[in-house]
C-alpha cells in the first residue's frame, strides 16, 4: 500500500465527514449537543463499533 492510498482514504474520510455538517448545521448542532449529554461508557461503546466496523470493512475489501 502506498502513502498516496493512506492520504486518499483520509482525504475521503474528510469529504464524508464534512457532508453533514455542509447540508444540515442545524441538524449537526442538535446531533453535537445530545452527543455531549452521552456518558464516557457510551462514547466508549460507539467508538468501539467504529473500530470494529472499519476493520470489517478493511479485511473485507482487501484482496
Amino acid at each position: 500500500m502506498s502513502s498516496d492510498t493512506i492520504w486518499l482514504a483520509l482525504a475521503m474520510v474528510l469529504v464524508i465527514e464534512g457532508l453533514f455538517p455542509f447540508t444540515s448545521p442545524d441538524g449537526w448542532r442538535r446531533m453535537f449537543t445530545q452527543l455531549l449529554a452521552l456518558r464516557d461508557g457510551q462514547i466508549r461503546f460507539f467508538g468501539l463499533l467504529s473500530i470494529v466496523g472499519g476493520l470489517m470493512m478493511i479485511w473485507w475489501l482487501m484482496p
